[in-house]
């Protein structure tokens, strides 16, 4: 097989990769049904393939905490023939997401099966059997289960803003895995993050509802994040504000550390955005960042702290750190 041939299907081997990496789960399964099917349809295919998923494999010590040691990755693509080194190349971010993607979501087959879904960094707004609306942010997914005395939406992952229809016969509870939420009034969100479930109240009122514990009553302007140990402190917060923020895919922060800001824009970008979370944690930003364009958002971090360094290696890994720190208790704004 002449050279030009072997770089043509490590090509190909390539953007079946960079297929794999999709951020729509549909996308995703047609896919690996594709690749599979190339695979088998010639020896030289399989070969590629088995090929690219060595490269993978010596690739999974690139996942871990940003600063990592990069390489080993440099490492493998200098093993691999000159010839196929380019295609290849073009491919290793895409190798890393799927990396990340395989190591870190674990709970991919809940999501998957769940009755709606949002694909990271879209918005999804659904119109339930009740006249209630739903709209799920970035990388959300929930179980619907209404019946004739209850209706029941279980948050699966991510967050949703609610707007409850009335309906006296019938209760309306958003179930996350801390707590059972039981809607008094309209309009809320729920956010499933880190081992919590955060409860904004937008307009009028939520009963928190816990095992063993009494049920917490959560008015409009404020907000609770539960535990498997119960409910926390009531802390109000501008909830114009937040309603404003989700009808314009905005991301507003007040006083807020840097790398918690980073955890958002990360939840609304595929890939991997990376950073040292220590070294980042002395700067405090209050800002008003846009979630359809995160890397507008990362241009407006850079532009309000020039200490920081952005570097886009890829569309899919991004790195941010501070090589000149800068001074505890540095702060920015941004008004959109």
């Amino acid at each position: 097989m002449s050279r030009a041939q072997t770089d043509n299907i490590a090509g190909q081997a390539a953007h079946w990769i960079v297929q794999l990496s999709a951020g729509d789960a549909r996308a995703r399964d047609a896919a690996q049904a594709g690749f599979a099917a190339w695979k088998a349809a010639d020896p030289r295919h399989a070969a590629a393939a088995a090929s690219m998923e060595g490269l993978l494999g010596q690739l999974q010590s690139v996942h871990g905490p940003a600063g990592g040691d990069t390489r080993p990755a440099r490492a493998a693509l200098a093993a691999v023939a000159p010839g196929r080194r380019r295609q290849l190349a073009g491919a290793v971010a895409a190798a890393m997401l799927v990396l990340a993607v395989g190591l870190a979501a674990s709970d991919r087959p809940a999501y998957l099966l769940a009755d709606l879904r949002s694909p990271t960094g879209q918005w999804r707004t659904h119109t339930l059997a009740d006249g209630s609306r739903l709209t799920l942010g970035s990388d959300t997914a929930v179980n619907l289960r209404f019946t004739g005395g209850e209706r029941h939406v279980q948050l699966v992952q991510g967050e949703i803003l609610v707007e409850v229809a009335k309906d006296a016969r019938r209760p309306f509870l958003v179930d996350s895995r801390q707590a059972a939420l039981r809607a008094l009034g309209t309009r809320f969100t729920v956010r499933q993050h880190d081992g919590a479930t955060v409860l904004s109240m937008l307009e009028s009122k939520v009963a928190v509802q816990l095992p063993r514990h009494a049920d917490t009553m959560v008015a409009a302007g404020q907000r609770t994040r539960i535990t498997a140990a119960g409910a926390g402190p009531l802390e109000p917060f501008d909830a114009a504000s937040l309603q404003d923020a989700w009808r314009a895919h905005q991301l507003v922060v007040d006083d807020r550390p840097l790398p918690e800001v980073l955890d958002e824009l990360a939840r609304h970008r595929p890939g991997q955005l990376r950073y040292d979370r220590a070294q980042l944690a002395h700067i405090r930003v209050a800002a008003v960042l846009p979630l359809d364009d995160t890397d507008q958002a990362l241009q407006l971090l850079l532009d309000n702290f020039p200490q920081l360094r952005v570097r886009m290696l890829t569309r899919y890994l991004v790195m941010v750190d501070a090589p000149a720190h800068g001074s505890a208790g540095t702060s920015g704004k941004n008004k959109k």
